[in-house]
């Protein structure tokens, strides 16, 4: 099942001009505040009808401007997350998942309530009230009730903006989980926190003014320099793989990726599971020759694929690990110094705590 849209909406002077096709998994959407995230999402929900285009899911129309056609918010089956999780205050948590449930087509088939609380850690809270629920509690919830209304996809809207770093932390775990057991539903996660994106998506849409800047794989994209004045510098970082090999009783766990190993503190994964790493553009030091006597062991072959250099003094280069991607950011100068073009050899060297637990995904 997958999402096909190529729409344009006018709100004022802003106009949204975007194409593209959401399959199976997670397609995230970034983009800074005013480019378009969240009226893009409202349009696929029905919530708000586009100007021209079309969209589809799983080639049903839902809206087509030539033909006329544009089904109503409620028959389009979608589940809607929002920032804010909207629970009902005068009910607990399993009268609100059953109202998900009492809105689900005749008929139709998914998890049962008892499977989404297990799914989502809500066992335990079955009985209280939003009140007596924690910002991250009450997300779970709004989860709960949206899976549960049997949806055809999931659409979710900043669902973690409103929470504090530690009650982020508590959910992304959920939402890894709710990826991998809503198999075969494809989901649009809206937000502008990187991080959660990187854990996350399989796809990523970035949105600029109104216009999709770049899309395509979440490895692919997040590796490419050229993305690096849309996202920030702070945020550029490219999506590592990784296998989780041994973890030490110190705490330091050890990971295979293609091009080398790893040892990073705060991998809570089993031996044998495979990871995402979010590696910031920042933290990665570049050497034409393989360093000695660093206190950091993560040093990996790597080969310059390509250079970005702006009106500043730093520069974004985009490196091959053995088949993996990273993303460097260094001053004009090092690659000057360093004498870096296409095709070069040279060494990434990854500070271990650099890397922190959040920003380690399965």
């Amino acid at each position: 099942m997958s999402l096909d849209l190529n729409i344009t909406k006018r709100l004022g002077t802003f106009t949204l001009d975007v194409g593209f096709t959401a399959p199976n998994g997670v397609t995230a959407v970034f983009g800074r505040s005013g480019a378009g995230k969240t009226t893009l999402i409202n349009v696929v929900a029905g919530l708000s009808a586009p100007d021209s285009g079309h969209i589809a899911l799983n080639d049903t129309p839902l809206f087509d401007a030539a033909q006329r056609i544009n089904l109503p918010a409620h028959k389009r089956r979608m589940g809607y997350v929002f920032q804010d999780a909207r629970l009902f205050p005068h009910m607990d948590v399993t009268q609100n998942l059953r109202f998900g449930l009492r809105h689900a087509p005749a008929g139709s088939t998914g998890p049962s309530l008892d499977e989404v609380a297990d799914l989502l850690g809500l066992t335990d809270l079955m009985k209280r009230r939003p009140t007596d629920l924690s910002g991250g509690e009450k997300q779970r919830v709004a989860l709960g009730r949206a899976l549960l209304s049997r949806p055809k996809m999931l659409l979710m809207d900043e669902p973690l903006a409103a929470l504090d770093g530690q009650r982020k932390d508590n959910i992304l775990p959920y939402l890894e989980r709710l990826k991998s057991g809503a198999a075969g539903l494809p989901i649009l996660y809206v937000s502008h926190a990187l991080d959660e994106i990187a854990r996350l998506a399989d796809q990523l849409v970035i949105l600029s003014k109104g216009k999709i800047a770049a899309s395509g794989s979440i490895f692919d994209v997040l590796a490419d320099p050229t993305i690096v004045p849309l996202v920030g510098v702070r945020q550029a970082g490219a999506v590592l793989q990784a296998t989780v090999m041994e973890h030490g009783d110190d705490g330091i766990s050890t990971l295979k990726t293609n091009a080398g190993t790893l040892e990073l503190p705060g991998v809570a994964a089993p031996v044998g599971t495979l990871v995402r790493l979010h590696v910031l553009a920042q933290d990665v030091i570049l050497s034409r020759t393989r360093p000695t006597g660093l206190s950091s062991v993560n040093i990996l072959p790597v080969t310059v694929k390509s250079i970005r250099t702006g009106d500043g003094p730093g520069a974004a280069i985009s490196l091959d690990a053995a088949g993996d991607q990273l993303l460097a950011r260094v001053t004009a100068r090092a690659v000057q110094d360093l004498d870096l073009s296409q095709g070069v050899t040279c060494f990434a060297v990854i500070k271990a705590t650099s890397i922190a637990a959040t920003s380690i995904g399965r």
